[in-house]
């Protein structure tokens, strides 16, 4: 039986668990995730893959005394591989359980939909909607794959993960040295989506109806030397989606690339006989947000910026017995800061609730490979409210705990 690809992505650097690393076979070299730079040998025949993964997650929030518990999402996964050089992936994708009529939470949606084309073991075009390879998470985001409950908070509300787009993306790998390579044109943002507090997430158009009036082009280098592995990725992209006259009325720029937004973004990853570590920086550069507020009166900022650092250690690595060497406790600890209206135009109002640190501690436990259950405490800090904004009571600190259980197959 060929393994699911998403068993194959949960084999990743981060996981570290003897029992999750296969050997690949041809067809599942073929049918991988982008991600996971596994462009091997072709299989013969043609197959259909089913696959999933899903999370749960319960938080008491200690300010408000309010615990919740939601079906964060739960995913289907289905690809085929036609030929020796043609495949298909698609997500489905349901958060928060279920959508109702009139409701204001929930989501189903296409995360991804999109073929992939390859030349030889070591190049391939992907086109349709895919995750454009920008950060640690967007493109390995299976909740078995990354540590905490939360994804981590920056890539989370500075980089919009999961982040898709519809577009046409190249992939290789050099043959003389460890470097992997991608580069994609995808669709632009709308900054009449931009929310106060909501960093761009808002623009994306996420396959509906996706507006080309504004384009983005996107690239990365990934290299992995020993245990450590290497990426630098950038993104610019225009936000202006009406046309010339409806842009002029409106004071902004045009054209593919007009009232620009530009993303620099850098990672390191670490991982050996059970220590990891991976630390993340990214920068957002809004250059004509006083034009966009100015349209909009969204307050859009002109810088936002994120960083992390992480180091966490699977205890079980060394353990001699045999009902326990072949699971996974890792401890962590993570430290996050960011601000998402680092600077703001003349126009633009400061929030200082939006410049933020959050320290972030727990374990993940796996009884199995590819299934977690997950315990941590969040604490965050931000800086003073801004009256201008609101004037609801509201304190600078407080403390999350949070629980989880996690699975792919």
């Amino acid at each position: 039986m060929y393994k699911s690809l998403l068993t194959v992505i949960s084999c990743c650097l981060l996981i570290q668990s003897s029992n999750a690393q296969e050997k690949l076979t041809p067809a599942q070299q073929l049918i991988v995730n982008t991600g996971e730079d596994s462009m091997g040998a072709y299989g013969t025949h043609s197959r259909t893959v089913i696959s999933g993964y899903g999370e749960v997650h319960f938080q008491h929030d200690m300010n408000t005394k309010q615990s919740m518990a939601d079906l964060s999402r739960a995913v289907l996964f289905v690809g085929h591989q036609f030929s020796n050089h043609i495949a298909f992936f698609s997500e489905l994708e349901v958060e928060d359980a279920k959508v109702e009529g009139g409701g204001v939470t929930g989501e189903v949606a296409m995360e991804q939909v999109y073929l992939k084309f390859s030349l030889n073991p070591r190049q391939y075009f992907v086109a349709g909607l895919f995750l454009p390879r920008i950060g640690i998470i967007n493109e390995n985001h299976l909740p078995v794959n990354f540590n905490g409950v939360e994804r981590p908070i920056v890539e989370t509300m500075v980089i919009p993960s999961t982040w898709r787009e519809i577009g046409v993306g190249f992939y290789g790998q050099t043959t003389s040295f460890p470097l992997s390579y991608s580069v994609a044109v995808l669709n632009g943002l709308n900054s009449m989506g931009f929310e106060h507090g909501g960093g761009f997430e808002g623009g994306r158009a996420e396959g509906q109806n996706a507006s080309f009036n504004s384009m983005a082009v996107t690239a990365a280098l990934q290299s992995y030397v020993g245990n450590w592995k290497f990426q630098v990725s950038g993104y610019m992209g225009g936000t202006t989606t009406v046309p010339s006259v409806a842009a002029d009325t409106l004071g902004l720029e045009s054209g593919p690339f007009g009232s620009p937004l530009i993303l620099a973004e850098a990672d390191i990853q670490y991982a050996n006989k059970g220590f990891q570590f991976k630390a993340l920086g990214c920068n957002v550069s809004i250059p004509k947000a006083n034009q966009i507020n100015h349209a909009f009166g969204n307050n859009t900022p002109e810088q936002m910026y994120g960083a992390y650092a992480e180091l966490g250690y699977n205890v079980l690595q060394n353990a001699k017995s045999a009902k326990w060497n072949s699971k996974q406790l890792t401890i962590f600890a993570r430290y996050e800061m960011l601000d998402l209206n680092a600077k703001v135009p003349a126009n633009g109002i400061a929030d200082g609730t939006l410049q933020q640190s959050h320290l972030i501690a727990g374990f993940g436990y796996f009884p199995i490979p590819h299934v977690a259950i997950k315990a941590d405490v969040r604490l965050p800090n931000t800086g003073d409210q801004n009256v201008s904004l609101s004037t609801d009571p509201y304190k600078r600190s407080n403390t999350f705990i949070n629980l989880g259980i996690a699975y792919s197959f």
